[in-house]
């Protein structure tokens, strides 16, 4: 697996350097000491990942990030100092098509095997998502529909999403009622940043998604554990260690089926841009118990993988531009987005 490192600090990719070492499998093509550098390195030499710094002279990571993916793209994690400060320009990068962040590994730590870690796994699922080898989906045989309730609206984003879904979100009429639950394939470290980041830019509250409560309406809840979250009936999430062979924690397929499974009233599935497969067949099984699913377009995806999977499978009802997503949901849920409601 070829690997580009982007880091202005000469310690830092000194540590990055020695945690990529621990496996012989992973190889650093290139070194680029800016965002400017990396983007020129990027188009020459496209690695299968670059590991983004964000604070960096002459170009930052998310303006790097931003044009790696519209002209070069690859994988991209953001690794950085200081995750929890920089919380906000990493979901920036995350919008732009970066996969996932972690804290940069200390030269310091005494235990070099626990420093590297949390970066290496990452590294290692997303070869294995490059690769085509994530784990497949078990869908349910849906249940007979039951009676209507009330609405739930299920979204599942990764590489793109944070961007993707605070455009949908913020979308939504403040008198929206239905209860709105979202997958983002984000690393619990920073999920609570994200549910922060995400309520300030909506009309609706976003907060994490707790053990055992119900889905709230006219609330966002956002997955919050690197565990899977699903309804365990029409009432009742939790969050489960298994399957333990999903490659994405959390799984949008896993929480999609559950809604398949278990909810008791009209529901909206919203597959969102993101690398990958996770969540085309939890969207195909809402679709088979009669639910609206839709699927983002190509266009308007920073990464058109798991809404391509949808739309290859016929999981999706119907396949829209991310501008239009928001009014579809609220046109569902019998809720206008007029301005004279907002």
């Amino acid at each position: 697996m070829k690997i580009g490192i982007v880091n202005d600090s000469p310690l830092a990719v000194v540590a990055l350097r020695r945690v990529l070492a621990l496996d012989p499998e992973l190889e650093v093509t290139w070194v680029a000491e800016n965002g400017e550098s990396a983007v020129h390195l990027a188009a020459a030499r496209t690695p299968d990942l670059i590991l983004m710094d964000l604070l960096m002279p002459v170009m930052d990571g998310v303006e790097a990030t931003r044009r790696i993916m519209a002209a070069s793209p690859c994988a991209i994690v953001v690794v950085t100092m200081d995750l929890g400060r920089n919380a906000s320009q990493v979901f920036d990068a995350m919008g732009h098509g970066a996969i996932d962040a972690v804290d940069t590994p200390s030269l310091a730590q005494p235990d070099s095997q626990l420093a590297s870690g949390p970066l290496l796994r990452k590294i290692r699922n997303i070869g294995r998502l490059i690769e085509g080898r994530g784990v497949p989906a078990r869908a349910p045989a849906p249940p007979a529909r039951k009676a209507r309730a009330e609405w739930l609206v299920a979204l599942g984003a990764s590489a793109g999403g944070p961007a993707a879904l605070a455009t949908l979100l913020g979308a939504l009429p403040p008198g929206f009622n239905a209860a709105v639950i979202a997958v983002q394939h984000v690393d619990e470290a920073f999920a609570a940043g994200m549910a922060q980041w995400l309520d300030a830019q909506c009309k609706l509250p976003v907060r994490l998604a707790r053990e055992g409560e119900a889905p709230q309406p006219g609330t966002v809840l956002l997955a919050g554990t690197n565990d899977l979250l699903r309804l365990l009936g029409p009432a009742r999430m939790a969050y489960t260690e298994e399957p333990s062979d999903y490659l994405y924690r959390p799984s949008i397929d896993v929480f999609f089926e559950s809604v398949a499974r278990h909810w008791r009233g009209d529901a909206v599935g919203v597959l969102l841009t993101g690398m990958g497969r996770d969540g085309a067949l939890g969207l195909k099984a809402m679709r088979e118990r009669g639910y609206l699913t839709i699927a983002q377009d190509q266009a308007t995806s920073a990464v058109y993988g798991m809404p391509k999977a949808a739309a290859a499978i016929g999981a999706a009802s119907e396949i829209l531009p991310l501008p239009q997503i928001a009014a579809r949901i609220a046109r569902a849920c019998g809720t206008s987005t007029n301005a004279n409601q907002r």
